[in-house]
Order: structure tokens, then C-alpha cells, then sequence
């Protein structure tokens, strides 16, 4: 017994296919005349047309059937079955197949079998004549004769009176021409979804397309919307222009710049510490002198000595080019500043103010000595009664502004404050205990000792140990004085050399260290940073005299009274004593 189309590698079945049902194909299997000529193997032959599977209309050219019978369905919509003959079998006459295979027949029963009474369980329905694919030939068996279409096909075409007609090609009507056929300006986005519903097309009970809500409104609607797309369009266009603009300016484009000397009306600028070229640049913009500060950057890199610019104030004129301002700025003429140099002496700090300030000779000094204990100085500053200028060793060195309209106290201030946060970096109370003096401001009187009798970098730590050398209370050389002509000069206000004994001699001021033990009352300059780390940091090789030998720059040291003598009758043959 062989079943056909259950084979491995069939297609499952589905239970809604009409061609499968409980009383169809699924009963009993088709019993075959003969053995197959696959040794009773089950076989699987692919889905062909209904013509291939049924074979002719008459007599099957390999095999044939007993008794000749084909299915319609009559008037009534019922099954009927008639065979070669015109009689019809009804109900559940069951037709006998004389089944025959010949080589390899393309038979298939609709990959199922007949029930048990012989019904069929599904007709297969004729070939719709407007299936493109009804006569292509078949993947399977292709090599038997195909009878689609002829006298011989089974189930036979149907009479030319029950035939469907091919419906007629219909004319694809004219399109309109308009402008635009995007849906959105058309107004078909506009439709309901109840104008679907309408076979005709039509809304509203079939009120014309110029009826309120028509063709008409819709095109209304569409000009509004295409205006306001417009609008939002031709505004972001120019939006994105704008600020493309800008950005191609601000990466690409020249930085807006005045051009010329600028004008006749002046400006001071003030120019912090450690400003760079873009806090310069914003402090001249904000002050009208540049017109930006990218202008003014770029000047300055441009310039080979425009990262030279220091601290301090300048007299500018306004709306100057970037570039003209750069070189102004270079120009110490330009510089509305006062510069406190290291070792520089409190009296020529307040004359450089007079001068800066456009002031009265002796204003600054006054102002200095009425208002010291109103400028900021440390507590330590004022251990001495006999010190000759309080503000002496607090005037820091550096570059301060001092443009005419400001005032002497203002800009002291500013130098007492650079001064004590200078001084606050080191612990000069320790440190005063170190070195066996008596407070901080001694620490300072001994830094400003070596700036002015050091003439080098070099001589700073070796002048500190002779000053330490001499105070100590075991020195018999010097007897514990300091023997410095620096510290005369300090009390007379002048800077000579060449001092006679007998004027050193018959002086008794406590700042005369020839006549007098030990440091003076106080400072007797302003020390510089490295004077001051060279009196915190003195050599230790047992100096204890000195002499500049050239008069000048030359100073050289000596550990004995006897060196000393040596150097000193050096010095009388360069001086030409």
C-alpha cells in the first residue's frame, strides 16, 4: 500500500486548507493496481496544475480509469459528478480508477486519499483564466505532454456559455496637469478617513467639490500651509546665515579693530601682575582703547617683543589699532608707573611719586610719614623708636601704577601690602632666633645690609656671614661692629665712597655703624628677594672682611685682619690713594 504525498519531505498540512478535511482527503489511502516502480517507497511529487494532476479529459494517454467521471456544480450551487457518458452520479457513487504508472506518470491526488465511501471530500475548481502563471510548465515531470487548454485536459474548459469573460482593459484616465503633485500641496493629506468610505469619492451626502469643506477649502488650506512653510524656511535660512556668519568671523574672519593712533582723548590702564595677553586685552577693550580683545592678542603675538609687557599703568589714547596700541605699550613713556628697584632707599620712592603724580616736591614723603600706621605695615615694623622711616624695608621692589589723579598713600599702600605678603612667606620669627637677633625686622635690616653692600648674586650669602660673623659677641676683630660705610651714607642720604675718619669718627648716630655695636634701628633700603634668602642662608667659611677692591663691582672677602690689609692696599692702588 503506498501513500502519496506523506512521504518525508511533504509540506504539513494545515486543518483550514480547503483541499484537507475530516471527511476528504485524510481517510483512507488510494489502493493502486500495480506496484510501484519505487519498491513501495513512499513517494513526493511536487504541487502541479490541476490539469497534470488529473491527466486528460477522455482516456489517459499512460493509464486510464474505468469509468470516466469529472465534478461541476449545477444551478443550484450542488456538487454533481457525471461520467464520460452524460449520466451523473449523485450522492455517494464512487468511481473506480483503474490506476496504471508508466514510467514516471505525474500522478497526485492532492497529497491525500479517498474516505471510505468513495466521496470526495474537496473539488479542485477550474483554472481562473486570468492566472498569469495557468500555463508555465511545471517544476516536476515537465517532460510529459502538458493538455492545458485542449480536449484532452481534465477537468474540461467549461462551455463557452459558463465561461467568465476576461474583463476588458479599462483606458487609465487622464491625468490633470497641475503644478505640484506632492500630496501636501495638493490637499490630499486634507481627506478624512470617512471619505473612504464613499465609493464615488464624494463627502457630505455628494455635495459638490466646491461645497464648503470641498476641493475648494483644501486649496485654501494648502496656500496658507505652503505660505507659513515658506515662512519657517526663509526664517531658519536666516537664522542659520546669521549665525553662520559669526562663527565663519569669529574662527576665520579678522577681529574687529580700530584703525590709526587712536584719538586725542587719553586713558590710564592699570595692568595687574601676571596678566596675560587676553586679561591685557579685555582690560583695554573695557577701557575703549582697543576695539577687541582678539584684536589685541593677536597684535601682541605678532609683535616680537609684545610678551614683554609688564605690569604697572599706562597712559593710552582710545580707539587705538591693536598693533599701534602694542607699540605704545612698549614705549616706557607710555608706562604711567613707578618702579621700586631692589636695595632702592623709602626718600627716592617718594620723589619718583612727586613726579609720577605731577606733585609738589616732598608731597609723597609727607603723606608717608602723617598716614604709615594707616597703610597695612606689620606689627613687627615699629619695635624701633630710633628708626628714621617706618615704611623703610616694607616698600617691596616691583612695577606699581602711578598715573596722575591717584594718590600717594593709595600706591604706598599697595607696596606695604606686597611687602608683608612677601615677608609672610618665610618664618621670620624662627628664623630671627636662628641667627640670634631680636626680631623679625632685624631680619629685614640684615637682607637690606646685603643688598647694599653685595654688588653681586654672588657676594649675597658670603656678606651675610660677615655680617652674622661680626655681631657675634666672640668677635675681636671688629669688636662687634659692623664698620659699614652703606649705613653712613643711609643717615647723610648719599652714596659715597670715599668717607673720611674723622667724619665717621665724630658721628654717634645709632645708624653710624662705625661708632655704633650691632645692626642699625632698621632697614636702610628695600631688599630684593635674593638678599633676603642669601640673610637667611649665609655661607659658613669664616668670612669676616671685605673689600671692593675696584671701588666698584669688584668685592673680595678675607678671613683674617692681615688679608684684609692686603685687599685694602689693592683698593688704595686701583682708587689712586
Amino acid at each position: 500500500m503506498t501513500e502519496y504525498g506523506r512521504g518525508p519531505g511533504s509540506e504539513p498540512w494545515h486543518p483550514e486548507d480547503p483541499l484537507y478535511g475530516d471527511d476528504g482527503w485524510g481517510g483512507q489511502q488510494a489502493h493502486v493496481g500495480q506496484q510501484s516502480p519505487y519498491g513501495g517507497q513512499p513517494q513526493h511529487y511536487p504541487q502541479q496544475s490541476q490539469q497534470e494532476q488529473y491527466g486528460d479529459w477522455g482516456q489517459h494517454p499512460q493509464g486510464g480509469y474505468d469509468q470516466q467521471q469529472y465534478a461541476y456544480y449545477d444551478e443550484q450551487g450542488q456538487l454533481q459528478y457525471a461520467d464520460g457518458h452524460g449520466q451523473h452520479a449523485h450522492g455517494h457513487g464512487q468511481p473506480q480508477y483503474d490506476q496504471q504508472y508508466v514510467g514516471h506518470a505525474p500522478q497526485q491526488y492532492h497529497q491525500g486519499t479517498w474516505d471510505a465511501t468513495g466521496t470526495h471530500g474537496h473539488v479542485p475548481y477550474a483554472a481562473d483564466p486570468g492566472d498569469p502563471y495557468g500555463q508555465q510548465p511545471v517544476a516536476y515531470g515537465a517532460e510529459q505532454p502538458d493538455f492545458y487548454g485542449t480536449e484532452d485536459a481534465y477537468p474540461p474548459p467549461e462551455p463557452p456559455g459558463r465561461r467568465r469573460p476576461e474583463p476588458e482593459p479599462q483606458p487609465e484616465p487622464a491625468v490633470e496637469e497641475e503644478e505640484e503633485q506632492h500630496p501636501f500641496f495638493t490637499g490630499a493629506d486634507d481627506d478624512d478617513d470617512d471619505g473612504d468610505d464613499d465609493p464615488k469619492g464624494r463627502r457630505g451626502g455628494g455635495r459638490g467639490k466646491d461645497a464648503k469643506g470641498g476641493k475648494g477649502a483644501k486649496k485654501r488650506r494648502s496656500g496658507c500651509a505652503c505660505l507659513v512653510v515658506c515662512l519657517v524656511f526663509g526664517g531658519g535660512a536666516a537664522t542659520v546665515g546669521y549665525f553662520g556668519w559669526h562663527f565663519y568671523q569669529n574662527r576665520f574672519g579678522a577681529a574687529p579693530d580700530y584703525a590709526g593712533g587712536g584719538t586725542a582723548e587719553t586713558v590710564t590702564v592699570q595692568i595687574p601682575k601676571g596678566a596675560g595677553g587676553y586679561d591685557i586685552g579685555r582690560r583695554l577693550k573695557e577701557a575703549g582703547v582697543v576695539k577687541s580683545v582678539d584684536a589685541f592678542v593677536h597684535a601682541q603675538t605678532q609683535n616680537p617683543k609684545g610678551n614683554t609687557i609688564q605690569a604697572g599703568a599706562y597712559t593710552l589714547k582710545k580707539e587705538m589699532s591693536a598693533a599701534s596700541c602694542v607699540l605704545l605699550m612698549l614705549d616706557p613713556k607710555s608706562q604711567a608707573n613707578v618702579v621700586v628697584t631692589p636695595g632702592e632707599r623709602a626718600a627716592a620712592v617718594y620723589v619718583a611719586l612727586d613726579k609720577k603724580l605731577g606733585l609738589s616736591a616732598g608731597s609723597s614723603k609727607k603723606i608717608a610719614r602723617a598716614e604709615y600706621k594707616n597703610l597695612g605695615l606689620p606689627s613687627y615694623a615699629n619695635s624701633n623708636s630710633k628708626i628714621m622711616d617706618p615704611l623703610e624695608g616694607f616698600l617691596y621692589p616691583g612695577t606699581y601704577p602711578a598715573a596722575k589723579g591717584m594718590k600717594p598713600d593709595a600706591i604706598l599702600k599697595q607696596m606695604v601690602a606686597a611687602a608683608k605678603e612677601q615677608y609672610a612667606g618665610y618664618d621670620l620669627e624662627a628664623e630671627a632666633k636662628k641667627y640670634d637677633l631680636d626680631s623679625p625686622l632685624q631680619v629685614i635690616t640684615v637682607a637690606s645690609l646685603v643688598q647694599a653692600e653685595g654688588k653681586t648674586h654672588d657676594d649675597f650669602r658670603k656678606m651675610a656671614e660677615v655680617i652674622y660673623n661680626r655681631l657675634k659677641p666672640t668677635n675681636t676683630e671688629t669688636n662687634q661692629k659692623l664698620q659699614f660705610d652703606s649705613t653712613f651714607n643711609y643717615l647723610k642720604g648719599t652714596s659715597n665712597i670715599h668717607i673720611s675718619e674723622s667724619e665717621i669718627n665724630s658721628n654717634r648716630d645709632p645708624y653710624n655703624t662705625y661708632t655704633q655695636k650691632g645692626l642699625p634701628p632698621g632697614p636702610i633700603g628695600n631688599p630684593g628677594e635674593d638678599a633676603l634668602k642669601a640673610a637667611l642662608n649665609p655661607t659658613d667659611d669664616g668670612w669676616i672682611y671685605f673689600v671692593a677692591t675696584d671701588g666698584q663691582n669688584n668685592t673680595e672677602f678675607a678671613k683674617t685682619y692681615a688679608e684684609f690689609q692686603q685687599l685694602k692696599e689693592k683698593f688704595n692702588a686701583n682708587s689712586g690713594n
